[in-house]
């Protein structure tokens, strides 16, 4: 079987949702599926591709391939005419693609192609069909779903939803879709030797305080409005931590601006670092070193920073709009409030004080996300499903 992954970016800095697509296709290639990436070099990356190896040309990885195309001409867009050429003639080589974003110009115009070329396709909308989401820029996503994204999603084999919740509550435009709800998978961090030392040295943290993380896109729907008050209130009651900041927002630095002057301007300033973008063995141990996960958003398809944290053994405390908030109740993970201020310092506030609470939930965490979110458990959901849709 030949599947064709097709995806915007696979940068870093597009975080969890564009990251997904290379463990999704590793843990394929290990299952003897043949698997082909196409990309752009957005953001100017081109991830492992050795520098002789010119744009739109295989590059070899663990056992599939990728191929990236020239970013033109709106690389703000993330648009490549080289990528659909390319399609439009290679298309018969595949079996079945795998399409992952909506109104996104370059999978737009990618599945179209692949309608034309008779590729049956899947499309995961990444959250964008969520009504919250939908609301942004609400009559430019409206007329772009009604000349585009209707058709694309009536031509669709099937609609790649990661959670329950999203499937429950996604906009179809009145389109009848086929559905198929399958997790999104994560990688166990690296140990790193003493890195709980190196973060606390690193980011000027003490010692004896614990470390509460807010690792994911700085960006509005995260609801750090709720967050920021959320622990300058437990700093006013005397609670005792210290607040990690990891993230940028590359698509609204403004945004990211604004954050970072209230931080600045709030008593959390003493009590914060702001990292910006962090991969690598910092990300990996600030994973090992944090004592707790939070994530207040108005709304997450999945939520692929809460399963990160979990497979490295962190509690969490989340939103009831992060849609793996059940899985998090129903394995005691962690803690899940309401988008409101109040419940974010009661649910924090407990967390803190309870530090063996801490230590179970997040040993609880570990190994739900362990038999659920590995890779190699989606890998066997996933195969099941292109088999049916080919069938």
């Amino acid at each position: 079987m030949k599947i064709l992954q097709i995806i915007p970016s696979i940068s870093l800095v597009y975080g969890g949702p564009s990251q997904m697509v290379i463990g999704l296709a590793e843990a394929l290639a290990k299952e003897g599926i043949e698997i082909t990436i196409i990309t752009t070099d957005s953001n100017g990356d081109t991830g492992q591709k050795p520098l002789d190896v010119p744009l739109n040309c295989p590059v070899k990885r663990d056992g599939y391939e990728v191929i990236y195309f020239r970013c033109a001409p709106f690389r703000r867009y993330k648009f490549s005419l080289d990528l659909l050429k390319w399609l439009k003639v290679h298309a018969c080589e595949y079996d079945l693609a795998h399409i992952h974003a909506l109104f996104s110009p370059v999978t737009s115009a990618a599945a179209r192609v692949c309608h034309q070329q008779k590729l049956p396709y899947i499309l995961r909308p990444l959250g964008t069909l969520d009504p919250a989401d939908l609301r942004k820029k609400k009559q430019l996503k409206q007329f772009y779903a009604a000349l585009i994204e209707r058709g694309n999603l009536a031509n669709a084999a099937a609609i790649h939803f990661t959670s329950e919740q999203e499937a429950k509550i996604s906009e179809r435009f009145g389109i009848l879709t086929r559905d198929l709800v399958i997790p999104l998978g994560v990688v166990p961090p690296e140990k790193v030797k003493n890195g709980d030392s190196l973060v606390r040295s690193q980011l000027g943290i003490p010692l004896d305080l614990p470390l509460v993380l807010f690792m994911s896109r700085i960006d509005q729907k995260k609801g750090l409005n709720l967050l920021i008050p959320a622990l300058e209130k437990l700093l006013m009651s005397d609670c005792k931590f210290h607040f990690v900041l990891a993230g940028t927002n590359s698509q609204d630095p403004d945004y990211e601006e604004k954050i970072k002057e209230q931080i600045a301007n709030s008593p959390l300033r003493s009590h914060t670092t702001i990292t910006g973008f962090i991969s690598g063995e910092l990300k990996a141990s600030l994973l090992q070193t944090a004592d707790l996960f939070v994530l207040p958003s108005y709304y997450e398809n999945f939520g692929i920073a809460v399963a990160e944290a979990m497979v490295a053994g962190i509690p969490v405390v989340i939103s009831d709009q992060v849609h793996i908030c059940q899985q998090v109740r129903d394995s005691q993970s962690g803690w899940v409030g309401k988008t409101e201020v109040e419940d974010f310092v009661q649910l924090i506030k407990e967390a803190l004080q309870n530090p063996q609470q801490r230590q179970q939930r997040g040993l609880n965490a570990q190994q739900y996300a362990l038999k659920y979110f590995s890779w190699s458990a989606i890998a066997r959901q996933i195969i099941p499903a292109y088999q049916n849709i080919l069938t």
